[in-house]
């Protein structure tokens, strides 16, 4: 069976010269060698780091951390944060360092992670591969203009790093409505990439006082067939678990339902933390491949 590669007319003419190199086709993919690469780069507003396509052992850290990676006259940004994703930057995010062209290769000077030195190859009309030839490993980027870009579809896929933006998260809210329960008490909560804590210190306690008195597991859900509903389960360790529907209010607001008792709590975000703003704040944060477990069931929370 042939595979075939078909480009828009704006790729045909990019990619056109007097001098053919035969295409590399590897696992389902064909690539193509790129020669003008500024403009192929800037052919889009926006490349979405498809950070579960990433082939190889090795690691391009500001590509690790970026959701989206923009080409712009010499400048390279970026959105390493869901936090204000689609806002920063004219959703651009923030100036991360500067780039410069050959045929098929992007020279990258990062402002913390330094120079690096990219092959750039087509994979189809709107998908470039950049691969790091000193450890062979490729990432997957998907161009998008900033009309056309679903900054929801980004915050929802990638909702447990929202979770992991703010120090803590407060309660702000409790309904009248719903039994009383053991969660009634807790009023702070904090995601890490592998746990959770919580807290009954009283609302308003400054965050660098919190004692946490409770940790565990924690998991986010997607759920079958809507795709704007997570749901949250906070494994106590020895003591259970918590089941909750997720809901997001704006950057900086949850909605957490709790079916068993019928309650709803409402918690606000603490000390945010912008990646690499500067070279002090968030170098440490970094994607990974991930997958949520799927529920099968309906929301039950009543809007």
């Amino acid at each position: 069976m042939k595979i075939k590669l078909h480009f828009t007319i704006l790729f045909l003419g990019i990619l056109m010269t007097s001098c053919y190199v035969p295409p590399i086709v590897e696992d389902g993919f064909i690539e193509e060698p790129i020669f003008n690469t500024d403009q192929v780069l800037q052919s889009y507003d926006l490349w979405y780091v498809d950070i579960n396509a990433t082939r190889g052992n090795g690691e391009v850290p500001f590509l690790q951390r970026a959701f989206t990676i923009s080409f712009n006259r010499g400048v390279v940004y970026a959105n390493n944060n869901i936090v204000g994703i689609g806002k920063t930057g004219n959703g651009f995010g923030i100036d991360v360092g500067a780039y410069g062209t050959l045929d098929g290769t992007v020279e990258i000077n990062h402002d913390i992670d330094g120079r690096w030195l990219l092959d750039v190859l087509a994979v189809n009309n709107n998908t470039i591969e950049l691969r790091d030839p000193r450890s062979g490993t490729s990432y997957f980027l998907n161009g998008y203009h900033t009309g056309n870009f679903d900054y929801d579809m980004v915050f929802y896929d990638n909702i447990n790093y929202f979770l992991q933006e703010y120090v803590a998260w407060e309660k702000t809210f409790t309904s009248e409505m719903g039994a009383l329960n053991d969660f009634d008490n807790e009023n702070f909560l904090q995601f890490n990439p592998t746990f959770f804590r919580s807290s009954i210190d009283a609302s308003g306690t400054s965050i660098g006082n919190v004692r946490w008195d409770f940790e565990g597991d924690y998991q986010v859900y997607d759920i079958e067939n809507d795709e704007t509903l997570k749901t949250l389960t906070l494994a106590y360790d020895g003591m259970g678990n918590d089941y909750f529907e997720l809901y997001v209010i704006n950057d900086s607001t949850i909605e957490l339902y709790h079916p068993a008792s019928k309650t709803v709590y409402e918690f606000k975000g603490r000390g945010y933390q912008q990646f690499l703003k500067s070279g002090k704040t968030g170098q440490g944060k970094k994607r990974v491949k991930t997958v949520n477990p799927t529920m099968n069931v309906k929301r039950s929370r009543i809007r």
